[in-house]
């Protein structure tokens, strides 16, 4: 078995999980994807809803290059709350001493700022729908689910309720739309209910991951989704399992902003078997 020590750290935001490499850490040989399914593995490693790789970018157009890739090994074109730890660990572990910086994404140019009180701050960018994304229908079965859709860096599906889904409706309804033939990218699904104009509950199910106790893109989704139906003003909170995240829409930029903590839960080693997570065979003696 050829084996070597992986460095790495484990962040959360707000419950949402993440274990954090360095990209200069990983054999030019490993598998992204397959790394990703081995580290966020709960029982057979390290566990996560998802892997971020830290890098510098290399085109210059922005200060650091994340790849986020889900513990399904399926790649993620963003992650809000992925980028707040993101952003702390290259400002806390000593890559930059800016507090506000870029990274380049599948989504593109995306720019965190880390605040006085801890918290980070991120730019979002812009939402992407249309006339046409409220009052969308989707057949399940028997019943007929009325949702809206929003783009925020990956897809939403997001659903009114009147009152808090169950958990029977939501272990049942998530997985069917998230992988509906709608959607053939499959979609993360949001159900929500707005409490007043300022504050939403929401359970998230995230594409990749499955229920999430937070989900950043999702909560930004969510408050572009109630706003267009009228439903609160550009700035709520949103209130999820494991916490509460602060979203704002600045109508004048068309830009949204992500504002939550971000935790570093441990640091630690990994007996990492290269055979498991590289497409290369044969592989010879690695040195760490």
């Amino acid at each position: 078995m050829t084996t070597y020590l992986l460095p790495f750290e484990k962040m959360h935001g707000l419950g949402n999980d993440f274990v954090l490499v360095e990209r200069r850490h990983l054999h030019n040989s490993i598998n992204d994807l397959m790394l990703a399914k081995s580290l966020c593995d709960r029982n057979f490693g390290i566990g996560a809803d998802g892997l971020i790789i830290v890098d510098y970018s290399a085109t210059g157009n922005a200060d650091f290059k994340w790849d986020y890739i889900n513990k399904d090994g399926s790649i993620a074109e963003m992650c809000g709350n992925g980028m707040r730890c993101f952003a702390k660990y290259v400002f806390e572990r000593g890559f930059t001493d800016n507090s506000s910086f870029s990274v380049e994404t599948n989504a593109g140019i995306i720019k965190p700022s880390i605040e006085d009180d801890g918290t980070v701050t991120v730019d979002m960018g812009i939402p992407m729908f249309d006339e046409g994304c409220l009052n969308q229908e989707i057949n399940l079965d028997s019943s007929t689910i009325k949702y809206t859709y929003v783009e925020i860096g990956n897809p939403h599906v997001v659903i009114l309720n009147d009152k808090v889904i169950t958990d029977n409706d939501f272990f049942k309804l998530g997985p069917k739309i998230e992988k509906h033939n709608k959607f053939p990218n499959y979609t993360n699904v949001e159900f929500i209910n707005v409490i007043n104009r300022s504050e939403i509950n929401c359970r998230v199910w995230e594409r990749g991951c499955g229920a999430t106790l937070a989900c950043g893109t999702g909560a930004c989704a969510v408050l572009i989704a109630a706003n267009i139906n009228g439903l609160v003003d550009d700035k709520a909170k949103v209130y999820l399992p494991g916490g509460c995240l602060s979203v704002s829409w600045d109508k004048l930029t068309n830009h949204v902003y992500l504002n939550g903590g971000a935790t570093f839960v441990y640091v630690g080693q990994l007996n990492l078997d290269l055979k498991s997570v590289c497409s290369v065979q044969n592989i010879q003696k690695v040195d760490a």
